[in-house]
């Protein structure tokens, strides 16, 4: 219960359990016990300044910013109090704006300001500072010490995060920040006193996929956006509510703009879903929108197999002559799982109104013998953190879902024990209780453990988290089943991680298959393709079937990008905005419908994407495309119960190391891809084949060599490095690079190149 004013109409006896009565600045009001003075005055509206609380951090109390004067009992304190650190007691009076605090609070301010050096002119903070902001109520007009100032190197924290260290005033939130939350524990304090300095001690670049949030808790310039630097002021910029579109958890945040271009992105606050944080992946996003290839004209390639620049009448005529001609079942309709609601329903309405059904979001997918789709979590994302036990199967979940790890390891540190059943022994920031390592074939065997099962009912509150490893390979459906059943046994929550931003939604609207599924459609390929917003070399499961079937096919592309892979296979580009460009909804892997605005301008002739959709059944001639703008598509959509066919079974080769296949981190889709920095950060490996020991051995590999790996579907050269985390029999890569798309999600040889 949070801090409230006492209603003046109860007796001051009556007091809620758990609860003192206080009083600050003379209004009365009930506080929960242990509570600080500080909690107390947030939530009563009461203004106290501060540097290093934050209240999503441990209390640290060495800013002494908020001094306050306090009184018990008719005896005042003997010397001010932090405000931040001192419980409530009961009877309490707090003096936030008396004589002694306020000379307290403005002591504290020149001292902080000694060392600073005052550059707000240069300073990327300038217009957005807290200690910018507070000087002007608690500084002095004029220093008092004429001393020489003191002078902190700077460190490079790597591609992210600028710094500028002489401007830190040692609050400690960033080092509190990498210990607590993100778990990484790479900033510290060195030195002490004056010479007391924040770093990494080894001068390493930051590691955590969350590292940008040390922007944001920095109360000074000392740690900035690197790839923001000296773009534009704050006051510059207009801030549109957005969405994070490179996983199911839908973050939420504002994108910055000046004249049409998006600048940076910083999160919103919204404790159902990301809280006050950002993973690195949505913040820095942005920089891919800019690439150099971006599809900002249509294009028609001609009769010698050219590519010319066209109109987009001309383009669209093109288009819908493809489309025609090929309709029925000689057509597949191919979606990424991050495209928008309002394109997805129009994308299930063309497919109707076409006579196909071979519409499918699933491209990442291999198994779904058993027809499934992405799943509401059986939990809301909140109350992980609450869990007792969690279970983590076939997942790199730090990888996949940033800030839901970041949930497990809250639960972690609440008292709650991990088990993680995997075929590799990825890394984590929390303990883990129990692990399996075992091969992909072997996952589903595992959940079927008695002793998982009798620990999972001991349980009252427990997690079953599946991941794209699980779900994205040859034995998806078979572990699907397994942990359907376990969580059905046990009573704990089956959550089944959504394969893209949107997969939720596009279930729910009907893109969906009722003859072919994405896997289907490449294998047996259809004279024709409408694919959307899909980079063909690097987004499906098989690259080497869909580039085959769409090479071989007329093919009608909407993209964000005009890639090599997409002139490759297409016919006919159509540009189309990507989500910071366009108004759309997305639904999360809470099935939260949310709605992201328009922020950064379509480059060139690019259009959204429902725009060309709805000019694509123009057309075609096509019905339900007579809406003129967004408000009427949307009043004339709805979800659609829709069950899929079931998919091919998958090839199950009998001999070679079984791949293991996991998403890497800055590789997951086209944007990201793109973005300069994201490529560049520790955590973006590059492509290569990881082995145990015992399988290096056995096929003649070692650490540092070049391996030749065969699959069904081609052939990959890779680096290898040898590590024991990897289960017996497998081979471990990444997928999003284009030297490790070959070898999809099967059985390979392995021997030297």
């Amino acid at each position: 219960m949070s801090a409230q004013p006492a209603n003046p109409n109860v007796p001051p006896a009556v007091v809620p359990d758990g609860h003192v009565a206080i009083e600050i600045d003379g209004v009365e009001m009930f506080a929960p016990k242990g509570s600080m003075i500080i909690q107390a005055a947030d939530k009563a509206g009461i203004p106290i300044p501060r540097f290093c609380y934050h209240d999503k951090l441990s209390i640290a109390a060495n800013c002494r910013m908020c001094l306050v004067e306090a009184e018990m009992g008719g005896r005042a304190s003997p010397k001010p109090l932090p405000a931040c650190a001192t419980p409530v007691a009961d009877g309490m009076k707090v003096f936030t704006r008396s004589e002694k605090a306020l000379n307290s609070q403005r002591n504290v301010m020149e001292f902080l300001l000694v060392n600073h050096p005052l550059d707000c002119p240069i300073c990327d903070q300038g217009g957005e500072c807290e200690l910018q902001d507070l000087s002007m109520g608690y500084g002095r007009s004029v220093s008092r010490f004429s001393e020489r100032k003191r002078v902190v190197p700077d460190e490079d924290m790597g591609p992210l995060v600028a710094t500028e260290m002489t401007r830190c005033i040692q609050c400690t939130r960033c080092v509190r920040f990498t210990a607590e939350i993100a778990g990484t524990y790479e900033l510290g304090g060195m030195s002490r006193g004056e010479n007391l300095q924040i770093g990494t001690y080894d001068g390493k670049p930051l590691t955590t996929e969350l590292s940008g949030n040390v922007i944001d808790v920095c109360p000074v310039g000392a740690l900035t956006n690197k790839v923001f630097q000296f773009k534009a002021r704050p006051w510059e910029l207009t801030a549109r509510e957005s969405l994070g579109y490179h996983d199911a958890l839908g973050s939420n945040l504002y994108l910055h703009v000046r004249r049409g271009s998006v600048l940076r992105a910083v999160p919103r606050d919204n404790d159902a879903v990301n809280e006050c944080w950002l993973s690195d992946r949505d913040r820095y996003s942005h920089q891919g929108l800019y690439a150099a290839d971006r599809a900002t004209v249509p294009m028609v390639k001609d009769s010698n197999g050219e590519w010319q620049e066209a109109s987009w009448d001309v383009a669209m005529a093109r288009a819908a002559a493809i489309l025609r001609e090929n309709a029925g079942d000689e057509l597949g309709i191919l979606v990424h799982p991050a495209s928008s609601n309002e394109e997805g329903a129009l994308l299930a309405r063309l497919a109707e109104a076409l006579g196909t059904g071979n519409l499918d979001h699933r491209i990442g997918q291999t198994d779904l013998t058993d027809a499934a789709v992405a799943e509401i979590f059986a939990m809301p994302v909140t109350d992980i953190e609450s869990s007792e036990l969690i279970v983590i199967v076939g997942s790199n979940l730090r990888h996949e879902l940033p800030l839901v790890h970041q949930r497990v390891r809250k639960a972690w540190r609440n008292g709650a024990k991990i088990v993680v059943v995997n075929p590799v022994d990825f890394d984590f920031t929390f303990d883990v209780a129990d692990r399996k390592i075992v091969p992909p074939s072997q996952l589903a065997s595992v959940l079927e453990d008695a002793g998982l099962r009798a620990a999972l009912q001991d349980a009252t509150r427990a997690a079953i988290i599946v991941g794209a490893v699980a779900e994205n390979g040859l034995h998806a459906a078979a572990i699907r089943k397994a942990a359907k059943l376990l969580a059905e046994a046990t009573g704990a929550h089956l959550c089944r991680i959504p394969q893209g931003a949107n997969a939720i939604g596009l279930a729910d609207y009907g893109v969906l298959p009722t003859s072919r599924d994405a896997r289907s459609m490449l294998l047996e390929p259809r004279q024709a393709y409408l694919i959307h917003g899909i980079e063909p070399g690097l987004d499906f499961a098989a690259t080497g079937s869909a580039m085959k079937a769409l090479g071989a096919a007329k093919v009608v592309a909407l993209s964000h990008f005009a890639c090599q892979s997409t002139r490759e296979v297409a016919d006919v580009i159509l540009p189309i905005g990507a989500l910071p460009e366009i108004e759309a909804t997305l639904t999360s892997l809470d099935g939260r419908e949310q709605l992201t605005q328009a922020a950064g301008k379509l480059p060139g002739e690019a259009r959204a994407g429902w725009r060309v959709l709805r000019a694509l059944g123009g057309a075609l001639q096509v019905p339900g495309f007579d809406f003129t703008d967004l408000d009427g598509l949307r009043e004339d959509i709805a979800k659609r119960d829709i069950t899929p066919i079931a998919g091919l079974a998958p090839y199950l080769q009998g001999e070679g190391l079984e791949v293991v296949a996991s998403p890497a981190i800055y590789r997951s889709d086209a944007v990201v891809r793109r973005a300069a920095a994201l490529q560049s950060h520790p955590l973006n490996v590059g492509p290569r084949a990881i082995l145990h020991p015992d399988d290096a051995a056995a096929t003649g590999l070692e650490d540092g060599s070049i391996g030749k790996f065969t699959a069904n579907a081609g052939t990959a050269t890779l680096p290898v490095v040898v590590d024991d985390r990897v289960a017996r029999g497998s081979v471990w890569i990444e997928t999003g690079y284009g030297a490790t798309a070959p070898l999809g999600t099967g059985r390979v040889g392995a021997g030297r190149a």
